[in-house]
């Protein structure tokens, strides 16, 4: 069976995945951008731009590694846009333009049902309304055999963790320290869930920790 994975999800030093207060002008809320330093500089950010350049070393591994052997994904309704509650109308299309990321099919988590809609390099965005068990099926079977990525945010990623459905994490710290926001571990005992630390390398602007579950 194909894996669920977290990958290049950034953490505070401090444990915050983001900050207070997402909107338009802060996706991850205030201060979160100082989280995504580590991976604004290296190359698959600026191939994902279509840009040249950037830099090769261990943090880009690490961000490459990511999108490898991956068939679909799961997002919560944070990381796909700003706008809460009932959807007013279809024209939110995520926060990348027209050519998002992913080029697989991407499965959102939502309270408020919505058409599905295809975007340029194909990515088809799902929106599921059944819980996270449903969209993990749908994701999976999407899939065909490979990897499905959870690209959070906190609080998707933390219901999966609870649940133990995340087989493996990688966690991207970077030493800096917001002092509020979302916490990831909050009240989560990782250990009597069943996950480990596997390993970690340290990066150019972030240190890389893994972990699994047993």
């Amino acid at each position: 069976m194909s894996k669920l994975r977290v990958q290049s999800f950034t953490l505070s030093l401090d444990g915050y995945g983001a900050g207070p207060g997402q909107d338009l002008d802060n996706p991850l809320g205030r201060g979160g951008a100082d989280l995504m330093e580590w991976f604004f500089h290296t190359r698959a950010w600026r191939r994902m731009h279509g840009q040249e350049g950037g830099e090769t070393g261990v943090d880009n591994a690490m961000a490459e590694q990511g999108f490898e052997g991956i068939g679909a994904w799961i997002l919560g309704r944070h990381m796909f846009g700003p706008v809460r509650g009932p959807w007013p109308d279809d024209s939110w299309k995520g926060w990348w333009g027209e050519e998002p990321p992913y080029h697989v099919p991407v499965f959102v988590l939502t309270h408020h049902a919505r058409p599905s809609f295809t975007m340029a390099g194909g990515t088809t965005f799902h929106f599921v309304t059944e819980g996270i068990h449903a969209a993990l099926e749908q994701a999976r079977e999407a899939a065909e055999g490979r990897d499905v990525r959870l690209g959070g945010g906190v609080a998707t990623v933390r219901a999966y963790l609870r649940e133990r459905l995340v087989d493996e994490m990688h966690l991207a710290v970077r030493p800096v320290l917001l002092g509020t926001g979302e916490s990831l571990f909050r009240d989560l005992d990782l250990r009597a869930l069943g996950y480990a630390c596997t390993g970690s390398i340290a990066g150019e602007r972030a240190t890389h920790v893994f972990l699994r579950h047993s």
